[in-house]
């Protein structure tokens, strides 16, 4: 019987899609993820297998805990342009969904949810274009994002 495991997966799944959301898959290295993960090395393979199987797990663990409230924040009409559960599906979508078809279905389902919330939003954004919506939602995300980074005020 081998060693039980040492540290607690969910934990450690929640606290990588942390990183992955601020700095993207190719911004986070092995060495970061062990450091910052407090989790041996060996652990991290044994558990995910790789690197991609944790952003993997990540991802899911942040389509499944992040982004269904953030639909039902939509689907009552409210902004969330602001709301950084965004990130790591726009980082996902930019960096890892054009060479990877696991990522791509991934982001591709979590979009069609979002699509769906604003179907569903009152106001102007009921049975209009969601598609549209999301893409603006998406794109002030992106803005922020960039501008948390920006020393310059204006």
């Amino acid at each position: 019987m081998g060693r039980p495991r040492g540290f607690d997966e969910e934990a450690v799944t929640a606290a990588a899609a942390e990183l992955f959301a601020g700095r993207a898959y190719d911004g986070v290295s092995v060495d970061d993820l062990v450091h910052q993960l407090g989790v041996h090395r060996n652990s991290l393979y044994k558990t995910f297998g790789s690197k991609r199987g944790l952003y993997l797990a990540a991802l899911r663990w942040h389509l499944d805990h992040r982004l269904p409230p953030l639909t039902e924040q939509l689907a009552a009409g409210a902004n969330v342009a602001d709301n950084p559960a965004l990130d790591l599906l726009l980082l996902a979508a930019v960096e890892r969904a054009p060479s990877d078809v696991e990522v791509a279905a991934l982001v591709s389902k979590a979009w069609q949810e979002l699509d769906q919330a604003l179907h569903r939003a009152p106001g102007p954004l009921a049975g209009g274009l969601p598609s549209t919506a999301l893409n603006t939602l998406l794109g002030e995300r992106l803005r922020a994002r960039a501008a948390m980074g920006s020393t310059d005020p204006s």
